[in-house]
């Protein structure tokens, strides 16, 4: 049990080591409620409420300045000198903004003059400062930052875990590295949907049972680190706005046995052929929930040609979804797409994954062969804005959420679905046509929108003006896939 008294200074005393010991104090200069707060190793601190009309200024809640003893009748005395110096920083802070100020206090503090023997450790924020819970709510309200809605969705989705283990209330420069070691174990032992499978338990307590019940369907070592790494870019931002000397979660991130490239894989030619001999491509009921029924209909719309798209033009899911019809246009007598956020009216809903993706892509032959422009043509008489307008916004804010929904649905029913294979096998296998077609490396990556392996541009890549469009479209029209047979997509078109 923790025994507290009362010395005749006020200040409270604690015989549990290592714990924070405070009393309230009255500044009688300002009548301003503060405390004197004694620290392990006993010395005593000032601290100090910021108003809230400078928090955003001075860019914390609170101010703590050590004064330099252990002596409560000393650190009494000092405090006051301590008070008068935090009151003028204030009213420094209050002038710069144009707030209302008292002169006097304004006035330069004789500085001459050593406040205490021991060197003031200047605004250093005790454990009760900013929370982990305030600190998530600053960076994402951040308002120089730029979030795309998937962007968002995953730092709330990985804040309510890490907020669950490491405690919302917890004080940021609190947190240290064997508690961030502590959360990994925890991640270690969620099960996969783990949400779903216990829905009143937290994180902890999901953790226990996984390890009592021996469960083997746990999260992967990437969400492990994709954890790891959103807590960590939050913290390194508050490392740049001084709210904590150094990240505790620096480096951290457990290893991955499966390696990037075979976490996805290109679909093999007896997928392919499964995919585009489905009802959807040779006859189905209807484009609706009859796509999987064989019929007389060969609707010709959305889900008939995005994975053609991705297949032969090597486009993201969301950069086919969210094409404007005026996006295919002729350039240099090419028929091409343009990837690019812009659009022709003032408002746009497109979104780019990185800079390197805004590019020009040559339509390929096969497309041609298949109708495509004669697609693009009936959209645009028809005053059509998007070219593919039946496909709704996600919740997320990207179209390809929804597709990709339908994408998953549809690859089971036309027997072709298979472990590390989805949508985004089509760009692996457009890759890998590129390499089977020994197009050049720069050129496979204009087509593709890839950036370099270290995610960058070479000094070189800053001169010219690019590849003729002439060039691009005889690399691209090279891409064919052995053994996938489309002959019945022309024979009916």
């Amino acid at each position: 049990m923790l025994h507290n008294s009362t010395d005749d200074q006020g200040l409270k005393r604690s015989d549990r080591s290592g714990k924070w010991r405070k009393a309230c104090y009255t500044n009688p200069l300002h009548n301003v409620r503060t405390h004197l707060v004694e620290r392990g190793g006993g010395r005593i601190y000032y601290r100090r409420r910021v108003p809230e009309a400078l928090r955003g200024i001075i860019g914390r809640k609170e101010i703590w300045r050590s004064l330099g003893t252990d002596s409560p009748t000393v650190a009494k005395r000092r405090a006051l000198r301590v008070a008068a110096q935090i009151e003028h920083e204030f009213e420094v802070a209050r002038s710069k903004v144009g707030l209302t100020i008292d002169k006097i206090v304004l006035e330069r503090f004789d500085e001459r003059a050593p406040v205490v023997a021991a060197p003031i450790v200047a605004e250093a924020e005790a454990p009760t400062g900013v929370t982990l819970d305030d600190l998530y709510d600053a960076y994402m309200n951040d308002p120089t930052r730029d979030w795309s809605p998937t962007t968002r969705m995953a730092y709330q989705t990985t804040k309510r875990t890490v907020l669950s283990i490491l405690g919302k209330d917890t004080p940021v420069r609190s947190i240290t590295r064997s508690q961030c070691r502590e959360m990994i174990e925890v991640l270690r032992w969620q099960p996969r949907n783990a949400s779903k499978l216990f829905p009143k338990l937290d994180p902890i307590e999901i953790a226990e049972r996984a390890k009592t019940e021996g469960r083997t369907d746990l999260i992967n070592a990437s969400n492990i680190n994709t954890y790891l790494n959103k807590l960590g870019g939050v913290l390194n931002w508050a490392v740049k706005e001084e709210m904590l000397d150094r990240n505790p979660a620096q480096g951290l991130r457990v290893p991955d046995p499966v390696a990037r490239r075979d976490k996805r894989r290109p679909f093999a030619p007896a997928q392919l052929q499964a995919i585009f001999s489905a009802p959807l491509y040779t006859g189905c009921r209807d484009d609706g929930h009859g796509y999987a029924t064989p019929g007389p209909e060969q609707p010709r719309n959305a889900r008939f040609w995005i994975p053609l798209l991705s297949l032969f033009g090597g486009l993201r899911l969301n950069e086919a979804c969210q094409l404007d019809a005026a996006d295919i246009r002729r350039v240099d007598e090419v028929d091409c797409f343009v990837i690019t956020e812009r659009s022709e009216g003032e408002q746009t809903d497109k979104r780019l994954k990185t800079a390197s993706s805004e590019r020009i892509v040559p339509v390929h032959a096969t497309l041609l062969d298949l109708g495509f422009m004669d697609f693009v043509r009936q959209r645009k008489r028809a005053g059509e804005i998007k070219l593919f307008g039946e496909v709704a916004m996600g919740a997320t804010g990207y179209r390809s959420s929804t597709f990709s929904a339908w994408f998953r649905r549809f690859v089971v029913k036309a027997g072709a679905d298979s472990p590390k294979t989805c949508f985004h096998s089509f760009r692996h296998g457009f890759r890998d046509a590129l390499r089977e077609a020994r197009i050049d490396r720069d050129i496979a990556l204009a087509l593709g929108g890839w950036t370099t392996a270290s995610g960058g541009t070479s000094v070189s890549d800053a001169y010219g003006s690019g590849y003729r469009m002439a060039t691009l479209k005889e690399a691209i029209d090279r891409v064919s896939y052995p053994g996938l047979d489309l002959s019945h997509l022309a024979m009916r078109r």
